[in-house]
Formats: structure tokens, C-alpha cells, sequence
């Protein structure tokens, strides 16, 4: 069978071996990106870059998925018209392991902290 990710369009990517610690956490320290890594993290499966709910225009979407993929955090390949992104997780785990496992733990908890600082529990116009 097939591979359906074999077309005429393909994207540059960097060699396992190429990618670099600084390049990783540039790219994971943009809100946006971040975002895109958590969501296809939780999914565990490919996702097209239309399904990701993103506060951006389609213009800097494009520009925030081509950092995560020249950066070697994603693989993205044509499927149909689609662009799908996956994490490659296995090539950051040898050449930095933990680290994307740590970041992602790290925004869990500072979204939980986030949610619960939301709760304000003095009344309103009360003084602090």
C-alpha cells in the first residue's frame, strides 16, 4: 500500500541529529506554539493545521507552524489538500530528553494556576 504522504509537495525538515536545544525553546516560548504542541499532544494523532482553533490570522498561523517545523519540533506533510502536523516526538526525546515532556507538564500547571487565580474569592469591591 501507499504511503499517503508521498507527493509532488514536500517541506523542509530538519535531520534528527540537527536539531537544536536553542532553536526548541524559542520555538516553545511563543504562546501560539505552544498552544499548537499541547493540542497535538493531547490528540495523539496527525492533525491538519486548518483544525486548530487558533486566535491568529491563516497568514500567522502558517508563519508559527513553519517555526515548530523548522525547529524539528513537527513533521508536516500534504495529505490531499490538507497540510497535517505531528510531533516528532521520538527525535526530541533522544536529542533532549524530557524536555517536551517538562514543558508541556509546565503549562498544565500554569494553566491550572491560571484557572484557579481566576477564582476570586473576595467579594467584589473588597479591599485587599
Amino acid at each position: 500500500m501507499a504511503d499517503v504522504r508521498r507527493t509532488g509537495r514536500r517541506l523542509e525538515h530538519p535531520q534528527a541529529g540537527k536539531i537544536r536545544v536553542d532553536a526548541v525553546l524559542h520555538a516553545l516560548a511563543d504562546p501560539v506554539r505552544l498552544r499548537i504542541v499541547r493540542d497535538l499532544a493531547a490528540s495523539h494523532e496527525d492533525m491538519a493545521c486548518t483544525a486548530f482553533a487558533l486566535p491568529v490570522s491563516k497568514s500567522t498561523s502558517t508563519h508559527h507552524f513553519r517555526v515548530l517545523r523548522e525547529a524539528g519540533i513537527i513533521r508536516q506533510y500534504y495529505e490531499g489538500t490538507s497540510r497535517m502536523s505531528r510531533l516528532r516526538t521520538e527525535d526530541l526525546e533522544v536529542r533532549m530528553p524530557g524536555l517536551l515532556g517538562a514543558v508541556l507538564n509546565a503549562a498544565r500547571v500554569a494553566e491550572r494556576e491560571d484557572e484557579g487565580a481566576g477564582a476570586d474569592p473576595a467579594p467584589a469591591g473588597a479591599e485587599r
